[in-house]
């Protein structure tokens, strides 16, 4: 992809050629997150968005330590979805003050986690109450709470919807007033509210429109809040191209539109700060995953890339994470870097496959690439995000992949 550079027939990644950089990681496969891309998209998303809008990091996009603490001082804040997150979050030296923590079914050892850190707990259910105001009790702290919200709208063309309708996540707009009476009963520190419709949207327009039915939603809601809004989590749902014909997110209108709504609140909501909470949209494509060729096959004229690694490294670019139709993921072969005028003889139609025992294991359908052999480099771009942490490892005892921050 084009935020990659090419160098003598050579991707290029954090300032190394493809073949250094596999020689100073040590083995194949591996992921590489390029820590420049990371500093040119928050500095990207800095120029467009208001002052005023805070944004945070959702590390379950990637919880890479090193990429983790590497966010921590990039952006305002870090979300976590779990205990093991939020120690990852503090150990890389996030401000417990700007971490929140989202996510079904928290366990109680993770709420008194969460209390006795001092983080904001976006709370999903009313269960979730009385286990805080223990945990306040404990430790002489009041529990920073915040209500994730089930919204009643949708996040329209988004990948994953993840508010409107029945859903596992958050509280529905009709149980908050028995929660805000809850809140003030058990003297808990009510800040504000988050609300989350869904991922991966690359429309412009249905973003700006569930943001400003969020914040019209949280300044009703407000009203009756247990005390004034401080925080008000707009979401996120920031897409990234992964397939041909699809656009990048034009930021313009996101950044027209979080404008006037920072001027709304400054008059409605005076003391809320707004956030926005992104995880793939800033890692995704500073990622690309490294497998080697093992075994190249012809099978009834059909070759074969078989690689060192495969869906259980990157489940997603397996087709494996929630597509209905498999669809490619940007491949190249990153030691072959074709020329712009390359004869059609130097590419030829490959299935690139990993090395597990299913039919499932493939990063790489019939698509036209240079002629490799064993030895060459298979790169699938747009891996930052969902990669090691969202595949099966274990899976056929293979070993596990190894990560970098270059």
């Amino acid at each position: 992809m084009d935020q990659f550079p090419v160098r003598d027939g050579q991707l290029v990644v954090g300032g190394l050629s493809l073949n250094q950089l596999a020689a100073r990681v040590g083995s194949t496969p591996f992921y590489a997150v390029d820590r420049q891309l990371l500093r040119d998209r928050v500095a990207t998303l800095r120029a467009v968005l208001p002052a005023e809008v805070k944004l945070h990091y959702a590390m379950k996009a990637n919880p890479m330590p090193a990429v983790v603490a590497c966010m921590a001082g990039l952006v305002d804040g870090i979300d976590v979805a779990s205990g093991g997150e939020l120690k990852v979050a503090l150990d890389a030296g996030a401000d417990p003050a700007e971490i929140s923590f989202a996510g079904p079914g928290k366990r109680d050892p993770e709420l008194r986690q969460a209390v006795a850190s001092g983080v904001l707990v976006n709370v999903e259910s009313l269960r979730e109450l009385d286990v805080l105001a223990a945990a306040s009790a404990e430790f002489g702290l009041p529990a920073r709470v915040a209500l994730r919200v089930n919204p009643d709208f949708e996040l329209k063309g988004s990948g994953m919807k993840m508010g409107g309708g029945p859903k596992q996540f958050g509280i529905d707009v009709e149980q908050l007033a028995e929660a805000f009476a809850r809140i003030r009963a058990l003297g808990l520190a009510f800040e504000g509210f988050h609300l989350f419709a869904g991922s991966q949207n690359l429309k412009a327009e249905a973003i700006c429109e569930a943001q400003c039915k969020a914040y019209d939603l949280a300044l009703r809601l407000a009203a009756e809040a247990p005390a004034p809004l401080r925080f008000l989590n707009l979401g996120g749902g920031f897409g990234i191209p992964y397939f041909p014909g699809e656009q990048r997110l034009d930021l313009a209108p996101i950044g027209a539109n979080l404008a006037a709504l920072v001027e709304r609140a400054k008059v409605e909501l005076p003391q809320a700060e707004l956030v926005i909470e992104l995880g793939r949209y800033f890692v995704g494509e500073a990622g690309v995953y490294v497998t080697r060729v093992v075994d190249r096959k012809v099978s009834r004229g059909q070759v074969y890339l078989v690689c060192d690694g495969g869906l259980n490294h990157h489940l997603s670019a397996s087709g494996n994470f929630g597509q209905v139709i498999r669809k490619n993921y940007p491949v190249a072969i990153g030691n072959r870097m074709p020329a712009v005028d390359a004869p059609e003889a130097a590419f030829e139609s490959v299935m690139a496959v990993g090395p597990l025992c299913t039919p499932l294991d493939t990063l790489a359908e019939r698509m036209r690439l240079p002629v490799a052999d064993v030895g060459d480099l298979v790169v699938v771009f747009q891996s930052g995000a969902y990669g090691a942490s969202a595949s099966p490892q274990a899976f056929l005892g293979h070993p596990v992949v190894t990560e970098v921050l270059v």
